[in-house]
């Protein structure tokens, strides 16, 4: 296990990168970036989205990467394949492939360097999203960076975990249940993980023994070191906030500028799974009491549960208690059937995360409320086998970092005691991550769990959004205190990641202090620009 800075290792080098990745036409940069929020960073806390293409799980012989061999693949954008150390102990020895992107800076004439980003998780593909919204991320630099992003080791076109040869493989191991609420299915359930992470163990080898995100930090200096900048500047989202807390207290000096927004107490997280899940569920619940208290002030006209001689919060806390006592009906579902307890919660989970996506939601609660789950049943289980399938990364890196305490025995107090903390996902995250990491095979001995007050020649600015039901806002004031030199920016708004409450304050703040590295003053917090449910909000 890494303890302390002074073990940390210098990046190996050596030979030469290969190539793939296939053009995707961008976006718009504002809108494009909110509607990345509603979608993709809406599942970013637990690492809930889908990793991209397949490419090969182990190590190879060939040698670590000495320059990148970019190509053109989209406009303005240019990928590669780049070869690092499968364990950086061990330089000389097998490596793997990771996949890189960069958008061109739009202003070269005045580029300050490379912004390094990650969108979070662990497991969504960086590649995907720079390619997909490159145009949004050069605006947050003012177009004096080149936006460099990549898919981490164990995730999607990189080098990564695999546990089923395909989808339909593992649908039919999972079934139809993906979050189980009776005691007998529970059962059950169980004892899938247990099968299910022998599965992964015997598919992805020795790749699965080095996913942690210390490694990735490693792997990150790497690629900092081969695009030629001196320094790193990086912006990460949320499990991204992770890799710069764990770069920087690991290379301290090597430090530009970092921007931390939807914050990871790494505390917590390195402790072991347990405390990783009830420091991530700790807001879940205020912010759907926000998602129910703005509800109600917006009215009817503008949120569907308002009105019917009762409060939303009392609306839907009958709604939850009805399914939760049996299915009610979906009659135009698809695929058919009535909604369940475990369905309700996962639909619940993304919208929760992104206020654009609050009107929908309260639309899709209130048809429920009226006796018609169909549209929240669809929406579960057409997100079955994405969710699944995102689950993969994301459990071999959770599990990597942060150990479980207690055997998949234990389920009945673990998941009891999550959903005590909260109730619209403890249970997810209960079953989708503790339950796998209670039986996971390995560990990483080389992760990473401190200290974490390292002091940066620069200040780290730190986001938080204040009623974020994914990352707290507690999250943000602490990992601010506790590294060296940091500075905390409040963002006074709703939603997982600032850009899910667009501020032009905060965007202000940000080109400022990325561009000139000009933190702003102490104590600054900053609104958003409307309101959920207002009919001016730009999502």
């Amino acid at each position: 296990m890494r303890t302390s800075r002074a073990g940390r290792r210098s990046a190996a080098s050596c030979s030469r990168p290969d190539v793939d990745v296939a053009p995707v036409t961008g976006r718009t940069a504002r809108r494009s970036l909110l509607l990345f929020a509603t979608g993709l960073v809406a599942l970013c806390a637990a690492g809930l989205m889908a990793p991209g293409a397949s490419a090969t799980p182990g190590g190879h012989t060939a040698g670590v990467s000495d320059r990148i061999a970019w190509h053109g693949c989209g406009k303005r954008l240019q990928c590669a394949r780049v070869r690092v150390p499968l364990d950086w102990d061990r330089p000389s020895g097998r490596t793997i492939g990771l996949a890189v992107i960069r958008h061109l800076a739009s202003d070269p004439k005045h580029r300050v360097g490379s912004l390094f980003f990650n969108p979070g998780g662990p497991g969504v593909s960086g590649v995907d999203d720079v390619r997909a919204n490159g145009a949004a991320f050069d605006a947050m630099g003012d177009g004096r960076f080149n936006v460099v992003s990549w898919d981490p080791r164990g995730v999607g076109r990189s080098a990564h975990v695999s546990c089923f040869p395909n989808e339909q493989s593992q649908a039919r191991f999972w079934g139809r249940v993906l979050v189980p609420t009776s005691r007998a299915a529970s059962r059950r359930y169980s004892r899938k993980t247990i099968a299910y992470t022998h599965r992964c163990a015997d598919r992805t080898g020795a790749l699965l023994r080095h996913v942690s995100t210390a490694n990735t930090a490693r792997d990150l200096d790497y690629l900092r070191r081969l695009v030629g900048d001196r320094r790193l500047t990086y912006l990460g989202w949320s499990y991204g906030s992770f890799i710069g807390e764990t770069y920087a207290n690991l290379f301290p000096g090597r430090v530009r500028a970092m921007i931390l927004d939807g914050v990871v107490d790494p505390v917590p997280t390195v402790k072991s799974i347990e405390a990783r899940l009830t420091n991530n569920l700790s807001s879940t619940d205020l912010g759907f009491e926000k998602f129910e208290q703005l509800c109600q002030q917006a009215g009817p006209a503008r949120c569907a549960l308002a009105g019917h001689g009762q409060l939303v919060t009392t609306r839907v806390s009958r709604l939850l208690r009805r399914v939760r006592r049996e299915p009610i009906p979906a009659p135009s579902a698809t695929p058919r059937g009535r909604l369940n307890y475990g369905e309700l919660l996962t639909a619940l989970y993304a919208p929760l995360n992104s206020p654009a996506a609050w009107p929908g939601l309260a639309r899709d609660l209130e048809a429920a409320a009226e006796g018609d789950g169909s549209a929240l049943a669809t929406q579960a289980r057409g997100a079955k086998e994405s969710v699944r399938t995102a689950l993969v990364p994301s459990q071999a890196i959770n599990c990597a970092d942060s150990p479980a305490r207690h055997g998949p025995s234990a389920w009945p107090r673990v998941v009891h005691r999550l959903t005590g903390v909260s109730q619209i996902r403890g249970p997810l995250l209960g079953w989708w991550l503790w339950a796998p990491c209670a039986s996971w095979p390995g560990t990483d001995t080389d992760r990473y769990t401190g200290p974490w007050d390292a002091t940066t020649p620069n200040p780290i600015l730190v986001v938080g959004t204040t009623f974020d039901p994914a990352t707290s806002f507690t999250n943000a004031r602490r990992v601010a205190r506790q590294l060296g030199n940091a500075v905390l920016l409040t963002h006074r708004g709703y939603g997982h990641v600032s850009v899910s409450d667009p501020s032009a304050c905060v965007d202000r703040a940000t080109i400022r202090y990325l561009v000139h590295v000009v933190a702003p003053p102490r104590g600054t917090v900053c609104g958003s620009d409307h309101r959920p449910f207002d009919p001016d909000f730009s999502g």
